[in-house]
């Protein structure tokens, strides 16, 4: 293999071309390099701008090294919240039932959660959902040869036979509100499509579409799991409390209602939050 440049020189390039983590950055470009070509073609393209989990191919996610490609959405460290607690809620299922545990993670771009699901839970049946084939892809790489994926919007694209049968669907939704996209940083609104950020006016559109079409879709006691923004999350519990119980009724599109309990879990960024949401019998 032809030597590779000077580490300080890739440090100095990266940092002048805006990274905070340059350092970092240039070890990693250099583990991954096969040759010094390599890793100028690599430091290139990280240096206009590309986000560096596309260069190099892969994201560190609790400990998973998960595929992900350019074009796809990059899982976010903030997102370990949600993922532990959908491991947990798995656990808890299989407990409670005594069979094996089946999660559905939905907009699921390379598949994090399901991913942590399958390594984490014994015998857990996992599904991955999302509208886009190309992360599906990389999702297909990630998750066990016993995962399945599913091409289509939302629950539309699940087969009817687990309708009632899935005990925790969890989501990263797009939640980024449409007049917030000219805010993300560059390699944000550049590299990643955005109909994985964009969630509408106020950012919760595919979130209250989650809400109200996935209590059919859960088994006795399951519970659904979204990350948004701390604010958002906020908005979702007023209206959820605007009822004036606890138990409210959480009106669907089609006008069904579902009895549901929700609860906020505050993100270690002080900007994110997990809502969880357990529907009861109406």
């Amino acid at each position: 293999m032809d030597e590779l440049p000077d580490g300080d020189e890739l440090v100095a390039r990266l940092r002048a071309a805006g990274s905070v983590f340059a350092e970092e950055e240039a070890s990693l470009l250099r583990a991954h390099a096969r040759d010094a070509h390599h890793l100028e073609e690599s430091a290139s393209r990280r240096i206009a701008g590309e986000m560096l989990e596309h260069v190099l191919g892969e994201v560190d996610f609790c400990g998973l090294r998960l595929r992900v490609a350019p074009g796809c959405f990059v899982t976010r460290r903030r997102t370990r919240l949600l993922a532990r607690l959908a491991v947990a809620a798995a656990c808890s299922s299989a407990r409670r039932s005594g069979h094996s545990a089946v999660l559905l993670e939905l907009c699921a771009g390379i598949a994090p959660i399901a991913s942590l699901s399958a390594a984490r839970v014994p015998g857990i049946q996992v599904h991955a959902a999302d509208v886009d084939p190309l992360p599906l892809e990389c999702a297909r790489a990630n998750l066990p040869p016993s995962a399945q994926l599913h091409l289509g919007d939302l629950f539309a694209a699940l087969p009817d036979a687990l309708r009632g049968s899935i005990d925790v669907i969890a989501a990263v939704p797009p939640y980024v509100p449409d007049d917030a996209l000219a805010l993300l940083p560059r390699e944000a609104r550049e590299h990643e499509p955005s109909r994985a950020l964009r969630g509408g006016a106020d950012g919760l559109d595919v979130a209250r579409r989650i809400l109200a079409q996935g209590p059919d879709w859960l088994a006795p006691g399951g519970r659904i799991l979204l990350e948004m923004h701390v604010d958002q999350a906020r908005t979702l519990v007023r209206e959820h409390a605007a009822t004036g119980t606890s138990e409210r009724a959480w009106t669907a599109e089609t006008g069904r209602a579902a009895a549901s309990v929700l609860r906020l879990h505050p993100g270690a960024d002080g900007r994110t939050a997990v809502c969880e949401v357990t529907p009861s019998p109406a």
